[in-house]
């Protein structure tokens, strides 16, 4: 099974990884838009820019009523990004199975504050999802798949970490591969779109003078 998880599945996943992102990254920029009569008020590059910029901001009018979605999500997006870039054991996969270099990684003791601020972040939105009328109502199976996955991913890496058994890290690379396999179908994939969706949206409605 050990074999079977770090060789053939393990190449199979980050098939359909890339081979998924590619497509839906693919397909969203060939359905592209009508060709644009009106006359230009602003420059729709300079929106597109300014749009994805500020985004990353919530309106001051929205701030109150969004803090905990706010702080959650930095917590969780922000703690997960840098254990995937700076945990040691990934800093050490990424240069001898992808890449061929490698980087200092976080000593161990950021390694566990950053794992609960993300863990803490993800608990808060999944019980935001749930709890909340108005969010459970627009969630669906999708939403809560991803978000389970997502937690025992991280779990299963927080145990592995220990290294005092093996099957803890056979475990992980298969809740790894598992949520790879997941990701190109699911709402996960808005790592990969809200960019382009936020420059989209600044650009179309800065050619009209309005500021999206």
């Amino acid at each position: 099974m050990t074999e079977f998880i770090d060789g053939p599945l393990w190449y199979f996943a980050l098939a359909v990884f890339l081979s998924g992102v590619v497509w839906r990254m693919f397909s969203i920029f060939r359905a592209g838009s009508k060709p644009d009569l009106s006359v230009p008020r602003r420059s729709a590059a300079v929106s597109a820019v300014m749009t994805s910029l500020r985004r990353f901001v919530p309106r001051h009018e929205m701030s109150p009523r969004i803090r905990l979605q706010l702080v959650a999500g930095y917590m969780f997006h922000l703690g997960l990004f840098a254990l995937l870039l700076f945990a040691a054991p990934h800093v050490l996969f990424l240069q001898e199975h992808l890449l061929g270099f490698g980087w200092t990684p976080m000593p161990h003791w950021a390694f566990i504050v950053t794992s609960q601020i993300a863990f803490a972040g993800l608990l808060l939105l999944w019980l935001h999802r749930v709890l909340n009328p108005v969010t459970r109502l627009i969630s669906d199976a999708d939403d809560h798949v991803a978000a389970v996955l997502t937690f025992v991913v991280m779990l299963t890496g927080c145990l592995a970490l220990m290294e005092t058994f093996t099957g803890l890290r056979v475990l992980h690379r298969f809740t790894v591969e598992l949520l790879m396999i997941y990701f190109p179908f699911s709402r996960l994939m808005h790592a990969f779109t809200f960019i382009p969706s936020r420059a989209y949206t600044g650009a179309w409605y800065g050619r009209r003078g309005v500021d999206a």
